[in-house]
């Protein structure tokens, strides 16, 4: 018979479910060692990624320069670690706002009911129902136009924001759910017939309970964050030039495919590499997670 004393941790008993999931485990690391290296990007690059050297322009890769340079003779692999700062940064940004924003709104749908769950969902479904793009490309375009220091240019701050706040509506019917089914079991209700106050209910009892699927959804809106961050910057609508990121890299490298192609496959396989590792990650950590998958 087994005793408390060596009862496995909480942590081991998920590590041992989630170690199963090799495709997990390689994504985990990837993705640990790309932020790593972006992290440290100093450390780990020999040049300037803002330096020009119109000399050196479209040097193929080389000892001198790993990823080769680009279009003004900058160093390609300092610019990717540089770059990949701004879209993690974005990402974990954007994923804080959409997971803190949907796990508000899906807990006090789900916990109170009535009408406002009812007007809390038609907003939901209003978000779900508005093409996103045009959205995240008209505030961009907008924010553009205003004067304030933190929407200076090289800011990423105000196009996480806003990907954030457009990307909450997953993560609130997910909480929701779990909220609905959650407020029924004997504990919770033990709580509120002993007078806690709802606060209480929903921060120590319901929502510490309903942390599985959030976790999973957070990483997976990380990988979302990343790719919305790109598209918009490619299509120049992001974080503006200088300022590197992977998805304004690629923005003008359309015509130089046949003459220099390492400068658009250096940061486009960077964005495919890190979205493919977090959703390995995530798919992981959903099964690791899951109490109905414990046999």
């Amino acid at each position: 018979m087994t005793t408390p004393a060596e009862s496995p941790s909480l942590f081991l008993f998920f590590w041992r479910r989630f170690r199963k999931h090799r495709m997990a485990l390689v994504g985990g690391f990837i993705t640990l060692l790309i932020a790593v290296l972006v992290a440290f990007a100093p450390l780990f690059s020999r040049h300037d990624p803002m330096t020009q050297n119109l000399r050196q322009r479209f040097q193929p890769p080389s000892a001198e320069h790993w990823m080769g340079t680009d279009d003004l003779g900058r160093d390609l692999w300092a610019r990717v670690l540089y770059g990949g700062r701004i879209s993690f940064s974005v990402g974990f940004v954007a994923m804080a706002v959409s997971i803190g924003l949907g796990s508000l709104i899906g807990l006090i749908s789900g916990y109170y009911g009535g009408w406002l769950d009812a007007m809390l969902m038609r907003i939901t479904e209003i978000f779900l129902s508005t093409p996103r793009l045009f959205i995240l490309i008209a505030l961009g375009m907008f924010l553009r136009t205003l004067d304030l220091p933190w929407l200076k240019p090289g800011s990423f701050l105000p196009i996480a924001a806003v990907i954030g706040a457009l990307s909450w509506m997953g993560t609130a019917r997910l909480v929701r759910a779990s909220t609905l089914e959650m407020r029924e079991y004997e504990f919770v209700l033990a709580s509120r017939a002993l007078g806690a106050s709802d606060l209480h209910v929903l921060l120590r009892r319901i929502f510490p309970n309903i942390a599985s699927p959030i976790i999973v959804s957070a990483t997976l809106g990380l990988a979302d964050a990343i790719i919305s961050e790109s598209g918009l910057s490619y299509l120049g609508f992001g974080v503006q030039l200088p300022t590197p990121t992977w998805g304004n890299m690629l923005s003008n490298t359309q015509n130089q495919m046949t003459t220099a192609p390492w400068t658009a496959i250096f940061p486009g396989l960077m964005i495919f590499v890190v979205v493919i590792a977090i959703n390995y990650l995530g798919d992981g950590l959903r099964d690791a997670l899951d109490p109905r998958s414990i046999q």
